[in-house]
């Protein structure tokens, strides 16, 4: 009789241990679930303040060369392949280094030019409706229907 009092003592002990260790697991699967939302929270606060403060990037003052072959394919003028902005390469042979193009690139933006009925000065956002600026090739926007994106400078 009393090893069988002794047997159910231990195996109580037991389901305590058994039931402590079950409540510090659950401690650790909080403060793990706490902490994987902490990383997460601090991540999209990162990514969320790169969104809101985009880095300002330096504009490259360097000269377009004209044709210049991206890929397979050899261009005259400025692109937007890959981009929201048109854009040219400075070598040749596109290597990794580009800037974003400007009125001045070809073709280059026409000012003051005629837009429905008023007249501009510089690279409008005005009737386009991605938001973005924009600019004429010719002096009538409105008869010729020539166009071209500006630089994200609005130069």
């Amino acid at each position: 009789m009393g090893g069988a009092g002794a047997e159910g003592i231990n195996q109580r002990q037991v389901s305590a241990q058994t039931q402590a260790i079950c409540r510090s697991l659950e401690v650790m699967k909080s403060l793990a679930s706490w902490l994987s939302l902490a990383v997460c929270m601090s991540g999209l606060k990162a990514e969320l303040i790169s969104h809101l403060n985009p880095p300002v990037l330096e504009f490259v003052n360097s000269t377009c060369v004209f044709p210049f072959m991206f890929g397979d394919t050899i261009y005259y003028n400025c692109i937007s392949v890959h981009s929201d902005y048109d854009w040219c390469s400075l070598d040749k042979k596109f290597r990794g280094r580009w800037r974003y193009c400007t009125g001045e690139d070809p073709p280059k933006c026409t000012f003051p030019f005629f837009f429905r009925s008023k007249l501009f000065h510089k690279c409008t956002k005005e009737g386009y409706i991605l938001n973005w600026s924009w600019c004429s090739l010719t002096k009538n926007y409105n008869q010729d229907r020539k166009w071209k994106k500006c630089s994200p400078h609005n130069l």
